[in-house]
């Protein structure tokens, strides 16, 4: 357990709150572990019939914690990781997911974005998917979901270059349902979740499962984390890592001489 992850339920709505804002809600292991029991017990429990994924503070989340990730790549972490379970538990979930995002979502943040069914960003929204940036490829199935939804060429921009992509853009792209104040967030997010939640549940989930195929998407989750793994271990991985707790950009050209 974590007290970075905040759970609550009301009326069938099952809100799962990221609560680590003097971090950004960085995702660490043991937050990443709470959420994928969640989503997991909400797929046996009839009471909830919606899930409502939300950050505390100023922004969604800063994505994964990149400490942790360094420490994987010197192989000083021990224990299961919990992100391949989220990841799994996002693409087996039939109960609809709802993300209201404020301020940024960098890597995860943006990629679990992909697995809601409805996405709503306060104006100030941002999202990023830098994984290139730090040596990495992309993840939760999101080689293969962010060009379905918007496009191979601007897919392998907010890949290769790490760019943020602002509120009104991602709207515009398909990316989100709606833009809204960031005042009227929680409001809109939870008014969404509440007419969800009153919908017929077994006709909800069963047009989400014709929507989506959650075999492909275990599949496509399996390759990338190979590869995720790979990277991790690469010198230019090491390069980025060092460059970001030095708080310096990271000089990958130096790597090729």
């Amino acid at each position: 357990m974590t007290e970075h992850i905040r759970i609550e339920k009301n009326d069938g709505i099952l809100s799962l709150t990221m609560a680590r804002p003097d971090k950004k809600n960085a995702l660490t292991n043991a937050m990443y572990g709470v959420l994928a029991d969640a989503i997991e017990v909400a797929e046996t429990d009839p009471s909830v019939r919606v899930l409502l994924i939300r950050g505390e503070g100023d922004m969604f989340t800063a994505g994964n914690d990149v400490g942790e990730f360094a420490a994987i790549a010197t192989g000083a972490f021990q224990g299961e990781r919990h992100v391949g379970r989220f990841l799994q538990a996002l693409a087996h979930s039939s109960r609809p997911l709802i993300a209201a995002v404020q301020g940024r979502a960098v890597g995860i943040g943006t990629t679990m974005l992909l697995h809601c069914d409805l996405v709503v960003l306060a104006e100030n929204a941002l999202l990023s998917t830098p994984f290139v940036n730090l040596a990495l490829v992309p993840e939760a199935a999101s080689s293969l979901l962010m060009p379905l939804r918007i496009g191979y060429a601007r897919a392998y921009e907010m890949f290769a270059l790490g760019d943020a992509v602002d509120a009104k853009s991602a709207f515009a792209w398909g990316l989100a349902n709606r833009v809204v104040p960031l005042d009227n967030l929680d409001a809109e997010a939870r008014a969404l979740a509440s007419r969800l939640a009153k919908q017929p549940a077994g006709a909800v989930s069963a047009t989400k499962r014709l929507m989506r195929n959650p075999e492909l998407l275990l599949a496509q989750i399996k390759a990338e984390s190979e590869k995720f793994a790979e990277r991790l271990k690469t010198v230019e991985a090491r390069e980025a890592f060092v460059a970001f707790a030095e708080r310096r950009p990271p000089d990958f050209l130096k790597l090729a001489s």
